[in-house]
């Protein structure tokens, strides 16, 4: 680096600058390498610091894991923990980072504590959200692997994740559902699989000219021979309403969880299919009119 310098002054004094433009050009050059090569070296230790520091940290997370795995810890406090652990690791290494460019970690203190108010509004949202996160954790309203309903959004899946901030849910279409933890933590939620089982009732409309007991016979051999339904719990066919214009039927059945819209599916459709080979009309709003 001398060496270039010293170049660049000598093509400058063979060019004709001399006197006072030089001197200041020389004692400017001379001044900035010594600050230059303390930058280059701050960015070095830096990035190498960053490059160490995450590689430690992904190694800590592993052997965290594992050592909760091994004391059978809820996969939802695991992965709650995991994260916050994630989020302190990083904290800590972009401290050490600072310190190369002489920010010290009690000036950052400082900094943090004079503008916590600012602060404090600026990540309302996000300290609701963390807190959410904790209460659902000591309070277990859902685990991962629950099959939820949020009640504010109408929002429903499988939890698949329970990070710092937010929960991940899995709908039946296989779309991916993020929810912030505050929302979960202050509405009310349904949790379907905390029973173990799921109630299907698929509602029939028959016309009032239609057997009634012919239908209901129907009706119990679709159910009966479905392939979803919990042996345990007989599938039975009620008479819900006298309504208007129809008799209306509930085909109910008990089901997994996992296997509720397999088994809606396949009823909604062998019920249609089986009506129509028995004669039976299945009754639909209609309107008769009389002109005279």
């Amino acid at each position: 680096m001398s060496d270039v310098v010293a170049k660049t002054i000598a093509q400058l004094s063979e060019s004709g600058v001399e006197g006072k433009n030089f001197s200041l050009l020389e004692t400017y050059l001379r001044d900035l390498l010594p600050d230059l090569i303390g930058f280059l070296l701050s960015v070095a230790g830096a990035v190498l610091v960053y490059v160490i520091g995450g590689r430690i940290i992904r190694w800590l997370r592993r052997l965290f894991r594992k050592v909760m795995t091994r004391h059978n810890v809820d996969e939802g406090v695991q992965q709650f923990l995991d994260g916050f652990a994630k989020y302190m690791g990083y904290f800590v290494l972009i401290l050490m980072i600072l310190g190369f460019f002489g920010v010290t970690a009690a000036s950052v203190v400082a900094v943090l504590g004079s503008a916590g108010l600012t602060l404090g509004l600026a990540l309302q949202g996000s300290l609701s959200n963390f807190a959410g996160g904790v209460l659902i954790l000591l309070l277990k309203p859902f685990s991962v692997g629950d099959y939820i309903i949020e009640a504010s959004g109408g929002m429903e899946g499988c939890v698949q994740e329970i990070s710092v901030f937010y929960t991940t849910l899995l709908a039946g279409d296989q779309k991916t559902i993020v929810i912030p933890n505050g929302t979960l933590a202050g509405s009310s939620i349904t949790n379907i699989s905390k029973s173990g089982r799921r109630k299907l009732d698929i509602p029939v409309d028959i016309a009032y000219d239609a057997d009634l007991q012919k239908a209901k016979r129907v009706l119990l051999g679709v159910a009966e021979r479905s392939t979803h339904y919990l042996e345990s719990e007989p599938p039975v066919v009620l008479v819900q309403e006298l309504a208007a214009s129809s008799v209306k039927l509930c085909v109910r059945v008990w089901t997994d969880p996992e296997q509720y819209w397999d088994e809606r599916w396949e009823l909604n459709e062998q019920i249609k299919l089986s009506l129509d080979a028995a004669g039976i009309e299945i009754a639909y709003p209609q309107l008769d009119v009389h002109v005279k």
